[in-house]
């Protein structure tokens, strides 16, 4: 039968959980444009139990085994001598997650002809080349909206933490200070800000919503422009291109995929054209961003804060800018990692297992590639390309 290659991050340094702060997560049928959460056919997890490490296996294991697959789960997924480098070769489907991706080259799908189905637990499959996948004839899918609303928490989350300056103020507390002109040297207020996403998408307008009850003026662009009733409702600004948008905004969310067109667009001659003191908050992709450029411009004060939850490469060198950057709010790559958020992915993967198994079709809006070609998801967000050049860097992560 056929193997199951699955990267997965590494278990808590504590060990697999054994309690969680909660019982229960809140059961989700339907996301807001009407689309159905994951339906498999069963689950072999507790929602809200940690399925996107090593050891919890999206609550995988027992369903392969009962097909009679086999299924290999590691979190050593990067450099000639990894597991998964060795494991690749007879692999027929790659699992992986965007927050420790396993990078799908063009060098590695070469290595791997029994390959046929690369899924993405979670959203954003720009880890594959998806020019190599589409000459390969692999099917790329992921689980589309299913942690769209947690990354759109983070990011308000995010905004709120830079421009009130909170995670200074929380370190004031932790070395047992009152400073309070220090916390408040860098603080101001939300409400009557100029706040712009570029993209509109489920995360995108998912935040524009949130951020529509801090009393901000919003402003959007897009390739695909929203109707003229959400523009009413949100009462949203559209722009034809970033650069017009990121003129007028104290605050830029970035919620577009990444694709070679993306790919580096916050370069330093875009950054120069936002206002003196905006804030730049990235939770779609490190490499929309170019990394020098963001640290030059908090060095200079032209940027008064960045806050992303994605690097490039995952995970980010111990030497990465980012980690030491002035008024930054960097996290590693969570936000769409919750518990919640996990059994929706976990489901998502088993829905694309059972149908590529029972040879049914796979739901439109998870496919990225199909039959050599960009569709559903992907044909409407992406663009053919590869954006993994320089994924090899992530190797560097364990090296001192």
């Amino acid at each position: 039968m056929a193997k199951i290659l699955c990267v997965l991050y590494a278990d808590p340094v504590t060990g697999y959980p054994k309690t969680y702060a909660r019982d229960s997560v809140p059961h989700i049928t339907a996301y807001a444009n009407g689309q159905t959460t994951p339906t498999p056919k069963a689950i072999d997890f507790v929602p809200g139990q940690m399925l996107g490490c090593v050891t919890g296996e999206l609550g995988l294991r027992s369903f392969l085994k009962g097909l009679g697959h086999t299924l290999v789960v590691t979190s050593d997924k990067d450099g000639p001598n990894s597991t998964f480098e060795k494991e690749l070769p007879d692999a027929e489907v790659v699992i992986s997650q965007p927050f420790w991706p396993a990078y799908l080259t063009a060098e590695r799908i070469a290595k791997a002809p029994k390959l046929k189905l690369a899924i993405t637990a979670g959203i954003g499959s720009d880890h594959v080349d998806l020019a190599a996948a589409m000459k390969a004839g692999i099917t790329v899918a992921e689980v589309t909206f299913s942690n769209s609303i947690s990354v759109s928490e983070h990011v308000v989350m995010m905004i709120l933490g830079l421009v009130r300056n909170y995670i200074p103020s929380y370190e004031w507390v932790l070395k047992k200070g009152w400073n309070i002109a220090d916390c408040v040297s860098r603080s101001y207020d939300l409400e009557g800000m100029e706040v712009g996403t570029v993209a509109a998408g489920r995360i995108g307008l998912a935040v524009l919503r949130r951020l529509k009850p801090f009393d901000v003026k919003l402003h959007y662009t897009d390739q695909h422009r929203l109707s003229p009733a959400i523009e009413q409702e949100l009462n949203l600004t559209y722009h034809p291109t970033a650069e017009s948008m990121v003129k007028v905004c104290d605050v830029v969310t970035i919620n577009c995929p990444l694709h070679p067109a993306t790919e580096g667009m916050f370069n330093d001659a875009l950054i120069a054209k936002m206002k003196k003191g905006a804030y730049i908050i990235n939770t779609a992709r490190g490499k929309i961003c170019d990394r020098d450029a963001v640290v030059r411009a908090l060095e200079s004060g032209h940027l008064a804060g960045y806050a992303g939850d994605v690097w490039f490469p995952q995970p980010a060198p111990q030497d990465h800018p980012w980690r030491t950057m002035p008024h930054h709010g960097m996290t590693p790559h969570i936000s769409g990692t919750s518990l919640s958020a996990q059994a929706r992915y976990a489901a998502g993967t088993r829905e694309i297992l059972e149908c590529f198994y029972d040879k049914k079709a796979i739901r439109n809006e998870y496919l990225i590639v199909d039959q050599g070609k960009l569709a559903g998801a992907g044909a409407h967000a992406y663009t053919a390309g590869n954006a993994t050049k320089g994924s090899e860097d992530a190797a560097r992560f364990t090296k001192k």
